[in-house]
């Protein structure tokens, strides 16, 4: 069966996230030196279900999937590129948005899991100018309406050709009785700084704003005519280019295919395992840790490219989590483990430490941190199991602090000869991989704890055991040998037994204590409230607003505020 179509245990269809710039449907990409065009040329037949087709460049998560992973080869493939334009290859239209027969018609679970991986990508592409140096120009001609415009709000500056025509729009509450899903509102206003009351026009009207209207409420940068159009993109380019620190004659890495092996109880991958209990609504992500040590310096990782361990086990991390979030929708705990050499965990930290100035080695963290953001916005109940034999050190300790719970063995379990369970932390714990909040996951942990943070930084480099875990806060629990089965059994049986939308409102809650961020907001605020909206009859129901467009009828609305 072909990779993209593989059935799963219940039946269903498997979307794959896992793709190349040669199965591109929907997106065209070349690079020309320093300045990269990813051009949006959506394909009609190409959508993932049956029931519509994507026209007028109107996107599903195929079509992202695809953007995310150009902008992934972009940040390795090719360290030379420093500006991205994002163009379209429709005449008279630049980006229609989602799909709407697609909306109306998927289920809530799928339309939740596609807001979420497209506010990822979009959050991802503002990562990579502010952190990797890859800046972003969206140059708009046509009609930019709805996720579209959200697409181009992810840029640096968007350009508008000034054509008579051309809008920018967010017409989700007029057409469609919901709110734009990927950070339109927070971006309106947080990051372009548009007028409340200006913002509140822009939001209510189908229109759309266009020419100088659009510049001088900050919607756009500037217009363009259209006989000066190429000139100015290049013009600009060139600007944005200078700003950056992207090497300007790096070799890039290429991202070979993942080895995966799919059975019906799991997915066997090179550096990890998932194994399923679907009886018992759990998923096992067993992590494996490195068997060389590190490189001797830059040019040998170079040479390792993404065979580099630690970026073939974020590669391979990112695919599972994306996989268990959409294709197994019953799965209500995952398990992270882990077995290896802790000190091996450590000497790659210390590794990239030593090589923040090398562009490889920034790109590996900073995938690091955008995986590990996945983990955290991932809505299934998450434990950390720290055994005898793993190596929860550094980067890989950063699984305990996200987890809702974690337990740890004290000593040895009986029959076995492996070494008491450790936990060791480095560097990494304390800065190089923040949450949505913008604060570490220690952080998070100890709020306004000050003192217990500080300990934990004094404890870098130590090997500690569950005692000391348990007694520096790391870790929730630790269990001897008696009770340690027994414990685990029940915490997993009771959080299979709880209500899953009550526990994804609890663990939302409860993930993301301390400061708010834009990208806090867009997950927290933003999608919550959609996601709420997505649910009502307004909406979605038979006379809904996204069941009746383009039918020529009107949407019959319950006008009770709720």
């Amino acid at each position: 069966m072909a990779e993209g179509s593989r059935k799963l245990a219940h039946g269903a269809r498997r979307i794959d996230f896992a793709t190349d710039p040669s199965r591109y449907r929907h997106w065209k990409l070349a690079v020309d030196g320093a300045v990269a065009t990813l051009t949006m040329d959506v394909d009609e037949k190409g959508g993932l279900y049956e029931g519509y087709d994507l026209k007028l460049n109107s996107y599903d998560l195929g079509v992202d999937i695809e953007l995310a992973d150009a902008m992934q080869r972009l940040r390795f493939e090719h360290p030379g590129v420093k500006v991205v334009l994002l163009r379209s290859g429709k005449p008279r239209v630049f980006c229609a948005g989602a799909n709407i027969r697609m909306l109306a018609g998927a289920a809530h679970a799928d339309k939740v899991n596609f807001c979420k991986f497209t506010n990822e990508t979009r959050n991802g592409i503002e990562d990579s100018s502010e952190f990797s140096g890859q800046k972003t120009i969206a140059v708009v001609t046509g009609s930019c309406a709805g996720g579209g415009y959200e697409l181009a709000l992810a840029a640096d500056h968007i350009m508008l050709v000034d054509d008579g025509s051309s809008t920018v729009a967010l017409p989700e509450l007029p057409l469609l009785a919901v709110l734009p899903g990927t950070g339109g509102l927070t971006r309106v206003t947080d990051k372009r700084k548009v007028r409340r009351d200006h913002a509140d026009v822009f939001c209510t009207i189908e229109e759309g704003i266009k020419g100088k209207r659009a510049v001088e409420w900050r919607l756009v940068d500037e217009i363009v005519p259209n006989t000066r159009l190429e000139d100015v993109v290049r013009q600009r380019a060139a600007e944005f280019a200078k700003k950056s620190d992207r090497p300007a004659d790096a070799q890039g890495i290429s991202l070979t295919p993942l080895k995966r092996a799919f059975t019906d109880n799991g997915i066997a991958y090179s550096t990890l395992a998932v194994d399923y209990n679907r009886a018992g609504r759990i998923a096992t992500i067993t992590l494996r840790g490195p068997e060389t040590p590190p490189p001797a310096d830059a040019k040998a990782l170079l040479a390792q490219g993404a065979g580099f361990w630690p970026l073939r086990l974020a590669r391979e991390l990112d695919d599972a989590i994306l996989d268990l979030r959409t294709n197994e929708p019953e799965i209500a705990v995952i398990v992270f483990r882990s077995a290896g050499d802790p000190a091996q965990v450590l000497a790659y930290d210390a590794f990239l430490d030593a090589n923040t100035a090398n562009w490889l080695a920034r790109e590996i963290r900073l995938y690091w941190k955008r995986v590990l953001k996945r983990v955290d916005l991932t809505s299934r109940s998450l434990a950390t199991i720290v055994a005898p034999g793993s190596c929860f050190a550094g980067t890989l300790a950063e699984l305990i602090f996200a987890a809702d719970r974690s337990y740890m063995l004290i000593g040895q379990l009986g029959g076995s000869n492996l070494p008491p369970a450790t936990i060791a932390l480095s560097n990494a714990n304390f800065g190089p991989y923040p949450m949505s909040n913008g604060i570490t996951r220690l952080q998070s942990r100890f709020l306004d704890d000050k003192e217990s943070l500080d300990r934990a930084r004094g404890k870098i480099g130590e090997f500690l055991d569950a005692a000391a875990a348990e007694e520096a806060g790391l870790v929730t629990f630790a269990f001897d040998d008696i009770d340690w089965d027994d414990e685990i059994r029940i915490f997993l049986e009771e959080r299979a037994s709880f209500s899953p939308d009550g526990l994804t409102g609890m663990e939302a809650n409860l993930r993301f204590g301390g400061p708010e961020t834009m990208e806090s907001k867009i997950f927290a605020r933003l999608t919550a409230w959609q996601n709420w909206i997505f649910q009502r009859p307004n909406a979605v129901g038979e006379e809904g607003a996204l069941r009746r467009y383009g039918s020529g009828q009107k949407p019959a609305f319950d006008m009770k505020r709720v």
